[in-house]
């Protein structure tokens, strides 16, 4: 989930204060500026801003512990899901959904919203014009139903939308599709509209799909290999075929042989892919610069953009806007494509700290694509108070001597936050530390305070180490997110020793499969060279049995 503490816009910002208030799940501008629909669920914070946008106002409003459900707005189509098309600027509970733990969302242009609960379970209501909502009619629907044709014994952990189709992807790695197919983004291999879910089989069929995105008429899919699949509309080349002919079944993307993709995302008519590596490509229409290329000529084959030669850690486009955002591993948020009616060719460094901003100031309309939590900037939680006082001289008790370095902390704090020091911590005031260097046990210390970890790959090693030599379960799996997002063929191998090393079995698992996906850069590498025999004879006997080595 990503946060919005505050969108400021030349319409500015507007606090409405409620109690118990959290986190927005859905908020988006249906179409130009007059249509609203709006979702989300509750916890507790403070401040939920109101956005104006010309000629509509779109409030936020609270929801609850106890996963309520409410919609106000704009209730064409039925699309808010009360049951009626009366539309309200009050929020309305949505029963059916009320007690169900929304994992993830998405919606069309009718518009018709499909979404998945926890337990796997799909809903969709609205338009319905071309059977996008999957119950076998074209009736709207004025209520989320179920959708459990051919999806019996399946859990749903991903939903796509297009204009007018629907997709979903399995916990099984199988993809399911219906409605408005014609130009085949349904996969079905025709171009008849599918009233119910189909399995898109084809190139697919045996393969684990790992990951789906939609864009208005076409439909993309990458599998857990990392290759790329693309069907449907191709007029603009979003499919990356090099080509402009619509696909009726799924299509690889040649161009992409050898490249591990990680993350796809579409807009309107384009296609971005982020890969293990954190390089970014782009294909499709540009006629706003959505593609970053510093042109406005479409691309039917993807080019790799470059955003200051810094590692890309995610991406984001959305089916009803021209315009692209990514976040890098320092944390700064580009964007480029169609920016408040303007063309920016380029990918542009921002002052927002998160991505989901850009689309929410700049984007035409302005949507939020994902699912999204907002709090207030002004009201300290517990959790910001306690990242606040780390390393404070002025409130600790404790000091700890790393490599002729002081830490400030506070014995309370660490007795609760870590078994290992509920044993040792009594009246010492300062504690000498010579098993791990200075950034290893800050970090070590800091993750106690705030449940995040700030280090590279390399260093996350390290504290990988500390991790296991103090039974932290919670940080080795943090230290294993960090080193997977930050892997690169240079530090592969290392990592790969590192995960070994320290028995992290998932870790091991994914730094094997990146080094077999990019073996021949791999072993050139001088990690490569400089391999423990053992590990060395190890991998090679794995690589082997993974055909690795087949012409």
């Amino acid at each position: 989930m990503g946060r919005l503490i505050e969108s400021k816009n030349e319409f500015g910002p507007v606090c409405l204060r409620y109690p118990n208030v959290s986190f927005v799940v859905f908020v988006t501008l249906c179409s130009a500026a007059v249509k609203v629909l709006s979702w989300w669920m509750l916890g507790s914070g403070r401040y939920l801003p109101c956005f104006h946008h010309k000629t509509s106002v779109q409030f936020v409003w609270p929801v609850s512990l106890a996963h309520l459900v409410f919609a106000f707005g704009t209730n064409c189509s039925g699309c808010l899901g009360t049951g009626d098309i009366q539309s309200s600027i009050e929020p309305r509970k949505i029963d059916i959904l009320c007690g169900k733990k929304i994992t993830h969302l998405s919606y069309g242009s009718g518009p018709h919203v499909v979404l998945t609960t926890s337990d796997g379970e799909v809903y969709a209501w609205g338009n319905n014009g071309y059977s996008q909502l999957g119950n076998g009619t074209t009736t709207q629907g004025l209520s989320p139903c179920q959708i459990s044709t051919n999806l019996l014994h399946k859990k749903v952990i991903e939903v796509a939308c297009g204009s007018h189709h629907s997709m979903i992807l399995t916990s099984d790695g199988e993809v399911y599709a219906w409605g408005y197919n014609n130009c085949g983004q349904v996969g079905s291999g025709s171009t008849s509209n599918q009233p119910t879910p189909r399995r898109v089989t084809s190139c697919l069929q045996n393969k684990v799909v790992a990951t789906i995105a939609c864009g208005q008429s076409s439909s993309m899919a990458v599998l857990d290999n990392g290759e790329v699949y693309g069907w449907g509309y191709n007029g603009n080349g979003q499919l990356g075929l090099g080509s402009n002919g619509n696909q009726p079944t799924p299509c690889r993307l040649a161009a992409l042989q050898g490249i591990h993709v990680c993350q796809i995302v579409c807009g309107y008519a384009h296609t971005l892919a982020l890969t293990d590596e954190g390089l970014l490509y782009s294909w499709g229409a540009n006629a706003y610069g959505q593609l970053g290329s510093g042109v406005k000529s479409n691309q039917s084959c993807p080019v790799q953009i470059t955003v200051d030669r810094e590692r890309i850690v995610e991406i984001a486009a959305c089916h009803s806007t021209h315009t692209s955002a990514a976040k890098t591993q320092g944390g700064q948020v580009y964007m480029w494509g169609q920016c408040r009616g303007q063309s920016v060719i380029l990918p542009q460094l921002t002052h927002f700290s998160c991505i989901d901003d850009v689309f929410a100031c700049f984007a035409s309309p302005a949507v939020t694509w994902r699912l999204l939590s907002v709090e207030s900037d002004n009201h300290l939680t517990v959790a910001q108070s306690m990242k606040k006082e780390f390393d404070s001289a002025a409130t600790s008790d404790l000091k700890f001597l790393v490599n002729g370095k002081i830490i400030h902390a506070h014995k309370a704090v660490l007795k609760i936050r870590c078994e290992h020091f509920r044993s040792m911590l009594h009246d010492d005031e300062v504690i000498e530390i010579d098993q791990f260097s200075y950034s290893v046990y800050r970090a070590f210390l800091e993750y106690l305070y705030t449940d995040s970890i700030n280090l590279p790959p390399e260093d996350a090693i390290g504290l990988l180490d500390l991790a296991a030599f103090y039974g932290e379960n919670s940080l080795k799996n943090l230290c294993e997110q960090t080193i997977k997002q930050g892997i690169s063929v240079g530090n592969a191998i290392t990592l790969l020793s590192a995960a070994v090393k320290y028995q992290a079995k998932g870790l091991e698992e994914f730094c094997f499969k990146f080094c077999v996906n990019h073996l021949t850069a791999v072993t050139q590498t001088q990690g490569f060279s400089e391999m423990d025999h053992e590990l060395l004879k190890n991998f090679i006997s794995k690589a082997g049995k993974h055909g690795a080595f087949r012409n």
